[in-house]
């Protein structure tokens, strides 16, 4: 006599979906986590990158007009911290900023501290802006070419406000991407 092989049944699905609040927890871990992964990528993609080495060793010979028609040398600004802003008149953070920037300079230049300001603007426009705003550290005219030098020293965006923080070596110390706080700036102020 031959037997037949028996082959199993299908095992019926669980006729018991997930509760609605199993469900509803179960979606929020997926969506949290497309959050976090969504919001990382952004993070990482609008942070400053590092700044190119030949970059940071041309800067130190680039000269700048500066609004009263002086040029202003980076060189003259070795060997001592240096906090070198990239603003516009037409950007509305950027010359918010500034008094705070200016009273970081007045506060801590007797410290070693320098402020340089380069603006990304229309030289007549920085002039205007300077007359009825007046700041106590000096200030180059970066023009168009700003942007590029931004981006040579870390800004991949081109966006402004930008500052990088020079310590007494030369070497870039600190970048911020957008509007500084005076945090950032407290920070900041014990470096050398």
């Amino acid at each position: 006599m031959t037997r037949r092989a028996e082959i199993p049944e299908p095992v019926p699905a669980a006729s018991n979906p997930p509760s609605p609040v199993r469900r509803r927890l179960l979606y929020a871990g997926v969506a949290g986590a497309a959050a976090l992964g969504g919001g990382g990528l952004a993070w990482w993609r609008l942070q400053p990158q590092a700044p190119d080495s030949g970059a940071q060793q041309a800067l130190w010979a680039m000269e700048f007009e500066q609004p009263g028609g002086a040029v202003v040398a980076l060189k003259s600004f070795a060997g001592r911290p240096l906090l070198l802003n990239f603003w516009a008149t037409w950007c509305p953070p950027c010359v918010a900023e500034l008094p705070m920037l200016d009273a970081f300079y007045r506060a801590h230049s007797a410290q070693g501290w320098q402020v340089l300001g380069l603006a990304v603007d229309q030289p007549p426009a920085v002039r205007k802006f300077l007359q009825h705003r007046p700041l106590a550290f000096p200030v180059g005219l970066a023009g168009a070419g700003g942007v590029d030098l931004g981006r040579s020293l870390g800004n991949l965006t081109g966006g402004l406000p930008f500052t990088v923080v020079l310590g007494g070596d030369g070497r870039v110390r600190h970048r911020r991407m957008g509007p500084l706080s005076a945090r950032d700036l407290q920070l900041w102020s014990s470096l050398r």
